[in-house]
């Protein structure tokens, strides 16, 4: 098992950073939409601080994505029909874009209220934005909108790779599609 792509599939690397940031979006919509309903106090602070903590994650592990790709390029999509394939491509484009404005859109959002953005209750980011009613309020109600049009995008991604039956989702799990 190679760690890296080659003409015919994924190798270990993009595969593990893949599901790694599937698993970390879907868990970072779900928890992020419970503690968008709750009032933030002293005793649930600490969960606005791990949301945090996973959105930036996922920015990191995305430059990383994006940075093993340049080095190892991964294999052109399997063939299918035209539509499909534009689809297809559009739709990773508005991954990419999604998976950096969302953590980016919920940091303004989080440096406009004026507390600090810590990760890993260790490191403090600085700030991106003026601490600011007015960006705080933009900057929520744009990580909102977002989030749901990633949320929307991710069902088109699941549905687009499981009726597709010529070994995408297979390559995408073990690297080979056959």
């Amino acid at each position: 098992m190679s760690a890296a792509n080659d003409t015919d599939g994924f190798g270990w690397v993009s595969r593990t950073i893949h599901w790694a940031m599937a698993l970390g979006v879907i868990g970072a919509l779900g928890f992020g939409t419970y503690i968008a309903r709750m009032e933030v106090n002293l005793s649930n602070l600490w969960m606005f601080a791990a949301h945090k903590t996973v959105g930036i994650t996922l920015l990191a592990l995305l430059v990383l994505r994006v940075v093993w790709h340049l080095v190892s390029r991964p294999p052109e999509p399997l063939p299918a029909a035209p539509w499909k394939s534009a689809v297809a491509r559009w739709a990773h484009r508005a991954f990419y874009l999604l998976l950096l404005a969302v953590p980016l859109s919920g940091w303004v959002a989080s440096s406009a209220t004026g507390i600090d953005t810590v990760v890993f209750g260790r490191w403090t980011l600085p700030a991106i934005a003026p601490a600011s009613e007015a960006w705080e309020e933009a900057g929520f109600a744009v990580h909102s909108v977002l989030t749901k049009l990633l949320a929307l995008l991710i069902l088109l991604h699941i549905a687009g790779a499981v009726t597709r039956r010529d070994g995408t989702l297979r390559r995408m799990i073990a690297g080979r599609a056959a």
